[in-house]
């Protein structure tokens, strides 16, 4: 008798497939939040680098409605400086999405329009972490653990959440 056992192809694809779900989603955020935190953070650097060179784009090339160029530049860089390290720390997640999710869109309908190949890679990992959040290997998931714990002190059992 032959003791080989011979895969068919529908087991391996099987298997796989069901290997690859089993990727815990905290693995697959954590990219997303590192790649869309390093797009923002290097942009922010790049206008600090050289803010002259910044107000002349926000006050000649982008003219975003309502806003003054140095307001919308001092905004654009605040936000760009100040969600990356969030995004990294998995701190705030969803909120530090919906608002780059909402640059993004001003970017791509405001300034750059014809850059939607970039903006909807953005917009997607930005979407998944809305809706998603940060995953388990984040500050929002060991805060959540705290809080839910520090909240079923004294509570009775019936109010409890359910491990």
């Amino acid at each position: 008798m032959n003791d080989v056992v011979r895969l068919q192809p529908a087991s391996i694809l099987s298997r796989l497939i069901g290997w690859l779900d089993a990727v815990p989603y905290g693995l697959l955020a954590l990219p997303l939040r590192l790649a869309v935190a390093t797009v923002f953070w290097r942009s922010g650097l790049t206008k600090l680098a050289d803010w002259n060179a910044a107000l002349f784009l926000f006050e000649n090339d982008y003219q975003l409605p309502l806003l003054p160029p140095v307001l919308a530049a001092l905004m654009a860089v605040t936000v760009e400086l100040t969600t990356p390290p969030l995004l990294v720390l998995g701190l705030l997640t969803r909120p530090v999405a919906a608002v780059l999710l909402g640059m993004t869109l001003v970017i791509q309908v405001l300034v750059y329009p014809t850059a939607w190949p970039t903006h909807i890679q953005w917009a997607a990992m930005l979407l998944v972490l809305l809706c998603r959040g940060a995953g388990q290997v984040s500050a929002d998931h060991w805060l959540a653990r705290w809080w839910l714990s520090r909240s079923e002190i004294g509570a009775p059992a019936a109010v409890r959440a359910p491990r």
